[in-house]
């Protein structure tokens, strides 16, 4: 499972659910025409989940400062917030700039992962996104 995935499984499981359905779905073009003859079904509800309240909610959350800070984003998950894990999160979300410039890269992996969230049913307050 990918770094961000692990993020959606944690914050969103209904979009990671989505997510983890669309990775494993058959690309062979027999599926293909299979599910085009089927009827299909309608599409599942996205349910909006607050991230905010959410993560204010979890343990832990207080002594972290996960607004702003990618490592306390990733530590209140539960995830390995190690340089190593956030340089392949950067891939993941295909982050154009050297990732030696560790501050630069954090401040773009918060706002992407915030904005990804955003994008997948999450309410997150505007000055996160922006």
């Amino acid at each position: 499972m990918s770094i961000f995935s692990s993020i959606l499984a944690k914050i969103l499981p209904s979009a990671a659910a989505a997510t983890a359905a669309q990775e494993a779905a058959p690309a062979a073009p027999e599926a293909a025409a299979a599910a085009t003859a089927a009827p299909a079904a309608p599409p599942a509800a996205i349910t909006v989940v607050d991230v905010e309240a959410l993560l204010d909610g979890m343990p832990g959350a207080s002594s972290l400062n996960w607004r702003t800070s990618i490592v306390d984003l990733m530590k209140l998950l539960g995830l390995d917030s190690s340089l190593a894990a956030r340089k392949q999160l950067a891939f993941e979300l295909s982050y154009g700039e050297d990732t030696s410039d560790s501050a630069k890269m954090n401040i773009w992996l918060h706002r992407q992962v915030m904005t990804k969230l955003a994008a997948n049913g999450g309410k997150v307050p505007a000055e996160l996104i922006a």
